[in-house]
């Protein structure tokens, strides 16, 4: 059996990284190398090494048992190719939205998608950048407006475990939404 699940989230939040990090497979990427182009509308400030970006979407694969292959696809962070999101959710068991909290407002918009326009399970996933958090779950919760009952969890992008513990969290939560709206009797 196989499952899809869509990693969404701001520019540079660390979305390709975390599909790379964990995928059993060489992750298939649209990388591509910055122009000037995008000097108005992409905010480097506080990731002046980053040189490339995501213009379509990211692909992985990772085997979670015998019975289960969990594809995985990354959407493009920048407000102008989110015209494809739509087409990258169809047929998503959940999402997962990763948090730059060093740019919580490149955050609003991912989250806004899941939490209001989509019946789409999510959850949130704060990417520990130099090894820490600028805010607490409950502060990144307030501050994004996201709804009470969903996971916030704090990961390191790069690590193919901390990476893990997001697809275990998303897939537990996404397993739970879809019985609670499975009709009785």
């Amino acid at each position: 059996m196989s499952t899809k699940i869509v990693v969404a989230g701001g520019f540079g939040a660390g979305k390709t990284t975390l599909v790379g990090a964990v995928s059993e497979i060489p992750p298939v990427t649209t990388e591509a190398v910055m122009t000037e182009a995008s000097v108005p509308h992409d905010d480097t400030s506080v990731t002046p090494t980053k040189v490339t970006t995501t213009v379509a979407m990211d692909f992985g694969r990772i085997t979670v048992d015998q019975q289960l292959v969990m594809y995985m696809f990354g959407t493009p962070g920048q407000s102008r190719f989110w015209f494809m999101w739509d087409d990258l959710i169809r047929g998503a068991v959940g999402a997962v939205v990763v948090v730059d909290c060093r740019r919580l407002a490149d955050s609003f918009d991912a989250v806004d998608y899941f939490e209001t326009n989509r019946r789409i399970p999510y959850i949130v996933a704060l990417n520990r950048f130099d090894g820490r958090l600028e805010y607490t779950s409950e502060q990144v919760r307030e501050a994004l407006e996201i709804g009470a009952t969903v996971p916030i969890i704090d990961f390191d992008a790069r690590d193919r475990a901390s990476g893990g513990t997001v697809l275990k969290t998303l897939l537990r939560y996404s397993l739970q939404a879809g019985a609670e709206a499975e009709p009785v009797g």
